[in-house]
């Protein structure tokens, strides 16, 4: 019989290391360099069925702003929180503050969507 071990340390966001999930891909806006969409593809047999009989789009365009893809495009499982932080903090200054409450709710956000895990 296999027994759970509790988990005896804690786990702090700043050490973590966020990766977007494979199946997703970042496509930059031709236009403006600094922003980007990720597309999501649909996955579900009810999205296959509405792709193909209603002639919806296979995958899913969601525009992000500066922030949101100066931070995602960040997502590849070697920066910690930490360091995306104080890269947000170079790049934007003032423009990004409160930084750590935001870049926490947004990293929140994305992993409950399903777009990020951690590692």
């Amino acid at each position: 019989m296999l027994h759970r071990m509790k988990k005896t340390s804690t786990l702090n966001l700043l050490e973590m290391k966020p990766c977007l999930r494979s199946h997703f891909q970042i496509e930059k806006n031709e236009e403006n360099q600094n922003l980007c969409k990720v597309l999501l593809p649909r996955l579900s047999w009810i999205e296959r069925f509405s792709i193909r009989f209603l002639k919806q789009p296979l995958v899913i365009k969601v525009q992000l702003d500066s922030l949101g893809s100066f931070v995602i495009q960040r997502c590849e499982g070697v920066r910690t929180v930490q360091q995306i932080s104080d890269d947000l903090l170079n790049h934007f200054g003032e423009e990004a503050e409160p930084i750590l409450p935001r870049l926490a709710k947004f990293l929140e956000m994305v992993e409950v969507n399903g777009w990020i895990h951690f590692v």
